[in-house]
């Protein structure tokens, strides 16, 4: 293996470069290569070791040490906070609670606790029953009392003594003057509107309506009437001026003038017309000989007809010229 070999195609560099290239190359492999050869000697030499010695060590010493020092920690702490309190539990406490404590607590309860407490009840229950039940009844008829005399009875007599009497005089008072004074005022007031409709409205209104609106109502319809036939006779009025005035003028001026002028114009038309063909014929016979007739833009439709002159064609032009000689 050549040092100075270059990849193909890696053109462009001249003598120098590749006088220089070796040197540093050979100088890069002298560097490089014991530093990779003592790297993979460590390398190989760190496998060995962690295969044959690390992994036995720690199999076989080290994890069996670290076994027994954690049964150890471990036997140690039950010793010290675990099973000192388990045995004063089981061989101090227990045994004082089942043996001491709980028959002393039975024997209090039976014959101290519970005669105290049925005393008390049956004092609380005697007490309640002629102290405090007479005396919360005798509070409470007290309060009651109170209650009545200054919210309830005063009340009461006023509207017993005051109100309802006053309101039974007023509700008298209310009747006789509404029998006697409302009552007859109102029946006065009903005969005289009555009496004032039937004598004085009534006609009145009757014949306001019979002798007022129905007569201008019947003049509004004949003022209406009237205006219509006086419009209409000036619509007729206008139209007929119109016609004498416009109308008329006007259709003696197309039937007598326009009309005869319209003909005229368009005899003269004609009469141009068949000339301007003539003419147009001669020229052709002369310019191109052969007979003469029309170009096909004009043999296609008469200026004067509305029929084509494929179906009726026109007969040969013949110019004044060939009407002198025949």
């Amino acid at each position: 293996m050549e040092l100075d070999k270059r990849p193909p195609g890696d053109g462009g560099e001249g003598c120098l470069v590749g006088v220089i290239r070796v040197p540093v190359k050979i100088v890069a492999l002298i560097v490089v290569l014991p530093v990779r050869v003592v790297w993979d000697l460590l390398v190989a030499f760190g496998q060995a070791a962690a295969r044959h010695v690390l992994r036995p060590l720690s199999v076989y010493v080290l994890q069996p040490v670290l076994r027994g020092i954690g049964r150890v920690l471990t036997v140690l702490l039950k010793l010290v906070f675990v099973w000192p309190w388990v045995g004063l539990w089981r061989y101090v406490l227990r045994p004082l609670y089942a043996h001491l404590l709980a028959p002393v607590g039975r024997a209090l309860y039976a014959y101290l606790l519970r005669p105290l407490g049925e005393a008390l009840a049956w004092v609380g229950r005697g007490g309640m029953r002629y102290l405090l039940a007479p005396l919360a009844k005798g509070v409470m008829w007290l309060v009651r009392a109170v209650c009545m005399t200054l919210f309830v009875w005063p009340w009461v007599g006023l509207w017993r003594y005051v109100l309802a009497p006053v309101g039974r005089g007023l509700l008298w008072v209310g009747a006789g003057f509404h029998r006697y004074v409302l009552t007859p005022v109102g029946h006065g007031l009903a005969a005289m509107g009555s009496v004032l409709y039937r004598y004085l409205l009534r006609p009145v209104g009757i014949g306001v309506y019979r002798y007022v609106l129905v007569p201008l109502w019947q003049v509004l319809v004949w003022a209406w009437h009237v205006a219509g036939r006086i419009v209409r006779a000036v619509w007729r009025g206008v139209r007929l001026a119109g016609w004498v005035l416009v109308g008329w003028p006007a259709a003696q001026v197309y039937r007598h003038v326009l009309t005869p002028v319209g003909h005229v114009v368009r005899d003269v038309w004609r009469t141009v017309r068949a000339t301007v063909r003539e003419v147009r014929a001669d020229v052709r016979r002369v310019l191109f000989g052969g007979p003469g007739r029309e170009p096909v833009r004009s043999r296609a439709r008469t200026l004067g007809s509305t029929t084509a002159a494929g179906k009726n064609a026109p007969a040969p032009e013949i110019s004044l010229h060939e009407q002198k000689q025949g």
